[in-house]
């Protein structure tokens, strides 16, 4: 009986994964309409590359420096959310922005899949990784690289997990020339193709992986 319950849903597995190749559906972006799903614990310390239109970059995380956001990182790039996505916000000498689906279909659930804060142990230097808020208790998907020393986004509760170790040069490079014009409400209903047509020239990041 166990073992004829286990055939049948091997092969109700495999009905439903041809129908969804069949059908169109991405996998791989169905996994990215769930958040609830991604909560794996990140490792202690690793490292994630983000292959972009400038070229490449290397940011290293350290859990221990705030976990609830590494953890959320780690999901984020192993599961493919920051490919094909805008630095839609370059604020120079200050820090660049990115972390918007360019898939509204995708977006949307995370608008408010929020984490806990956690502890600030670290200070925002030049090239530390942090993710954005809308107040207490609301990071999301939104992450920032300090272009300088930024110490006091500290004191607000910013708090950084992780650091460029190599191609910080790269993120140096990324277009500024809109600023901050990009809307982030129009990101978050229209994703790329609003960008791309009143944003042309935002660099993106290409691939994001977890480096082994």
């Amino acid at each position: 009986m166990i073992v004829r319950t286990l055939m049948t849903v091997g092969v109700a597995l495999v009905a439903a994964s041809v129908f969804a190749q069949g059908s169109g559906v991405d996998l791989s972006k169905a996994k990215l309409r769930t958040p609830a799903q991604l909560t794996e614990q990140a490792p202690e310390k690793f490292k994630a590359k983000f292959d972009t239109s400038k070229g490449a970059f290397v940011v290293e995380v350290h859990r221990d420096w705030a976990p609830k956001g590494a953890d959320r990182f780690y999901n984020l790039v192993k599961n493919g959310f920051f490919d094909d996505t805008r630095f839609f916000r370059v604020v120079p000498d200050f820090m660049v922005q990115f972390g918007l689906n360019g898939d509204p279909n995708i977006q949307k659930n995370w608008a408010n899949a929020n984490i806990p804060d956690d502890p600030v142990k670290q200070s925002n230097k030049k090239g530390y990784i942090t993710f954005a808020t809308r107040g207490a208790n609301t990071r999301t998907t939104q992450l920032f690289i300090n272009f300088k020393d930024n110490a006091g986004l500290d004191r607000q509760g910013f708090a950084p997990f992780g650091e460029v170790v190599s191609g910080m040069d790269v993120v140096e490079k990324i277009n500024s020339q809109y600023g901050e014009r990009p809307v982030q409400g129009s990101i978050q209903t229209e994703g790329n193709a609003y960008l791309n047509k009143e944003f042309p020239k935002l660099d993106y990041i290409k691939k994001a992986t977890i480096e082994k």
